[in-house]
């Protein structure tokens, strides 16, 4: 692996000097958005054809008036309890759409508009999805190369594509970027049991468990006999719902199974990897620890939060020092 240091100069917001501050303005921070316009497309993603139950994922399609359809389409992955909505992706899909990018925000299973539509939860193992949005769009734009950019969890599906295609691949797929991706479950897991983790660790919980809830009253064939009380703990939730769900024996053998980590030497195809050392959501280390092939790059850059990065005057045109480095990217190659 590579790490990039040229063109990834960041420093923090003066104000925003460490990993929390980071990660807690960057989802609280007020931005104007564009009104929402996207066309939404419903993708199936299981073997069960949709009729029959089968499984949904939304895409949502901000296509400029003057795209072509031999010009690039950007496909943006959300992260753990995420959605369209979310600020990041919004702005993303703002900054790619108003030049020129025909833009893709995907809705994982039961997450956005893609609510109702899943039966079963979206996890770290479901990179099948993103495979399927990737042949949606390669479908749809048979001459447009595509770019994909996950972020957190969607980092973490990115990934595990990666490794589990080698050198072909999936659509139009041409290069990938992963920002704040957990390499290691176990170490989130760990990280989630400290003290600074716990905030974070209760956050997810009461989002995902609302999710959950809900999904139950919609498909009540799916739903426990007995629904239990909110768990204390996302390892809770995973050993309980998500593991079982997905044919998994337990959590750890959840996380073992779906961790990108040990998967990191087979990915062939260039990624550009994000992450902070202070990101106090996905721990840095296990990045720089497990082996990886030729084909992955990094920027590890020591503060920045969980996909904060919300950085002092430097010429940009905003704080939010992420979007524009995510543009260059796309634009030079760098």
């Amino acid at each position: 692996m590579r790490i990039r240091t040229e063109h990834w100069k960041f420093r923090p917001h003066p104000l925003l000097r460490n990993g929390h501050l980071q990660t807690i303005a960057a989802i609280y921070l007020p931005r104007r958005h564009a009104p929402y316009q996207a066309q939404v497309h419903y993708i199936p993603v299981d073997e069960v054809p949709a009729e029959q139950g089968g499984d949904l994922i939304a895409l949502h399609e901000d296509r400029p008036p003057e795209w072509r359809p031999d010009r690039p389409v950007v496909l943006l992955v959300h992260g753990l309890a995420g959605c369209f909505g979310s600020a990041y992706m919004c702005r993303m899909a703002d900054h790619l759409y108003r030049r020129g990018y025909c833009v893709f925000r995907m809705d994982m299973r039961g997450c956005g508009a893609g609510e109702g539509r899943a039966k079963l939860p979206t996890h770290c193992g479901r990179s099948a999805d993103v495979a399927a949005a990737l042949r949606f769009m390669a479908a749809l734009y048979p001459e447009s190369p595509a770019y994909t950019i996950g972020y957190s969890l969607g980092g973490c599906l990115t990934l595990n594509l990666l490794a589990e295609t080698g050198d072909e691949p999936v659509g139009n797929l041409k290069r990938a970027m992963a920002i704040c991706p957990p390499i290691d479950l176990f170490a989130v897991e760990r990280r989630f049991d400290s003290p600074g983790g716990r905030p974070y660790d209760k956050f997810f919980v009461k989002k995902l468990w609302r999710q959950i809830t809900h999904r139950w009253a919609q498909f009540p064939e799916i739903a426990p006999a007995v629904i239990p009380r909110e768990p204390k703990r996302l390892r809770q939730i995973d050993e309980m719902v998500i593991a079982p769900s997905a044919g998994f024996e337990c959590a750890d053998d959840y996380y073992r199974a779906t961790q990108p980590g040990p998967k990191l030497t087979a990915i062939k195809q260039s990624v550009l990897i994000i992450a902070s050392e202070d990101d106090p959501v996905v721990p840095t280390a296990p990045l720089l620890e497990y082996p990886h092939s030729d084909a992955i790059q990094a920027v590890v850059v020591p503060r920045g939060g969980h996909l904060g990065f919300i950085a002092r005057a430097n010429g940009d045109p905003d704080k939010r020092w992420l979007d524009w480095r995510i543009l260059e990217w796309i634009e030079t190659g760098h």
